[in-house]
């Protein structure tokens, strides 16, 4: 089988051959690779059931069969057991022969995704925070003004049981007045000094577990060759608290009851020749907030780091964010990818 096969073997670029029945017959050497599974052990595997759009990739590979023409997907991501989904472009073309009828392409695109939601980002960011300071401005001025009436008509009001009402008019316009000022403060850019990012996570760590002390667990997995990088520490810390704070209450709400398992990940790793917010950089610090929760609702996941937008009831909506902010302050970018049972905030710094 392989013989027949030899051509493929020194192409770069994945390829499967499938019989009718869509079992692997044969995998070159860049499919080993890709896919980590050995030759050997690849062959006679249904190749559908390795990936989690398995329906649609069996109508993919039924249509070329039938159909005798090519097909292209961009959404298929081969479950790789014990670590994340692989996202994948695949290619499917018909060939002539009977007992191996069909060759797939496979080529990874989690790069190109990655890059494609961090444009999304960073314009959608960037038009959020134009719109939030504007009406942040608008709306202090006469807020100002309902505080101050509010004050003057206490004063002159005889009965203290009348008294409860200015009271509730002045605390609603402090409360709006404390929101407000949140939604102008990341304007202040970072005083950047050598740190340990590690020391930061410790940190966090700390102030996590002392306000959710039942019910969650915060694994480190740190890579000690990370180096300092430059950044502000304050702003730092407020970032990736933001950030692990929100798993944690996504993993003790009661809403979440059913899911909770009560594990964060804090991973660091070195990522090298990696584009952070359309800038090239030859090292970054690649940081991962990893929970196994119930995971972000989908119809809020596009807008997750929008200002005011919450997936839990009673949340400000500022927390995420904000982190972005600081991070982008920092030549940064968040992201988030989640489903039932597994989010992953990743947060890439210049490390250069």
């Amino acid at each position: 089988m392989t013989g027949r096969f030899a051509g493929l073997e020194l192409l770069a670029t994945a390829v499967l051959v499938l019989d009718e029945r869509f079992r692997v017959q044969y995998g070159n050497p860049a499919a080993e690779n890709l896919l980590a599974i050995a030759a050997r052990n690849l062959r006679g595997q249904e190749l559908p059931a390795l990936f989690a759009e398995r329906a649609e990739l069996e109508k993919l590979l039924d249509d070329a069969l039938q159909a005798r023409w090519d097909f292209a997907s961009q959404s298929l991501h081969f479950e790789r057991p014990g670590g994340e989904p692989l996202a994948l472009a695949c290619v499917v073309a018909r060939t002539d022969a009977a007992d191996a009828p069909l060759v797939v392409e496979l080529r990874p695109i989690g790069e190109q995704l990655r890059i494609e939601r961090e444009e999304r980002l960073i314009d959608q960011q960037a038009a959020s925070r134009e719109l939030i300071r504007n009406l942040a401005h608008e709306i202090r001025n006469p807020l100002g003004g309902v505080r101050g009436s509010a004050q003057l008509l206490e004063r002159e009001l005889g009965r203290a049981e009348l008294r409860e009402y200015t009271q509730v008019i002045i605390g609603e316009a402090d409360r709006l007045q404390s929101l407000m000022d949140r939604l102008l403060t990341p304007q202040q850019m970072p005083r950047p000094a050598p740190l340990n990012i590690h020391e930061v996570l410790e940190r966090v760590r700390a102030l996590v577990l002392a306000e959710f002390s039942q019910g969650v667990t915060i694994i480190c997995n740190y890579d000690p060759s990370v180096p300092d990088l430059e950044g502000d520490r304050e702003q730092l810390i407020q970032a990736l608290l933001n950030v692990v704070r929100n798993a944690a209450q996504a993993l003790t709400s009661e809403t979440n009851r059913p899911w909770r398992r009560g594990s964060i990940i804090l991973r660091t790793r070195i990522a090298r020749q990696i584009t952070i917010a359309r800038q090239r950089h030859k090292l970054a610090l690649e940081l991962q907030v990893i929970d196994d929760g119930p995971g972000v609702p989908v119809e809020i996941q596009e807008r997750i780091f929008h200002p005011l937008m919450s997936g839990r009831e009673g949340g400000s909506g500022l927390g995420l964010s904000l982190a972005q902010t600081f991070v982008h302050y920092h030549g940064g970018m968040i992201d988030c990818e989640s489903r039932p049972g597994r989010t992953v905030f990743r947060i890439l710094l210049p490390l250069t």
